[in-house]
């Protein structure tokens, strides 16, 4: 119930907009109808972001601070960070049945962060900020039984001179 907070409250945005319009008048109209449209937006939004967001079900914390995003994993050496200035591909891989983002940097280095780490869903605010990507294609590929997706990658950039 928790995960649906957001639809809830975007819904109820929507439906005060409606309910302000159709009390009549030029001022509450137009206060319902920016009340509504406004609604609308963020239910789209707020959907997309239910459906990127899992359950927690594998090990690991995620943390996005500052154009940053951090991975500490449980063991193993799994973990880092990952600038978002120097990111340059996402994938979305599936091992053994569990699917991972693989953010690949400039220097050639990748981090694994499962999908359903804790604060996963923090990413899809991170991800919408890169320049061209399809956040509908990203979370579409979420519902997808494909082993390895690559989902994004930054055009090349111009060396100054």
């Amino acid at each position: 119930m928790w995960r649906w907070r957001e639809v809830a409250a975007a819904a109820a945005t929507l439906a005060a907009g409606l309910w302000l319009f159709l009390l009549g008048g030029y001022i509450l109209q137009g206060m319902g109808i920016v009340l509504a449209v406004s609604g609308a937006g963020w239910l789209v939004i707020a959907w997309r972001r239910l459906r990127f967001a899992r359950a927690v079900a594998a090990p690991g914390l995620v943390e996005v601070d500052e154009g940053q995003i951090g991975y500490f994993g449980a063991g193993q050496g799994l973990g880092g960070y990952v600038a978002l200035r120097d990111l340059t591909e996402i994938r979305l891989l599936r091992l053994r049945g569990v699917q991972y983002w693989r953010l690949k940097q400039t220097d050639g280095q990748a981090v694994l962060i499962p999908v359903a780490a804790a604060g996963a869903g923090a990413l899809y605010d991170a991800f919408a900020t890169l320049p061209g990507i399809d956040m509908g294609r990203l979370t579409a590929a979420l519902d997808d039984g494909a082993a390895a997706q690559s989902l994004w990658k930054r055009s090349a950039r111009l060396p100054l001179t």
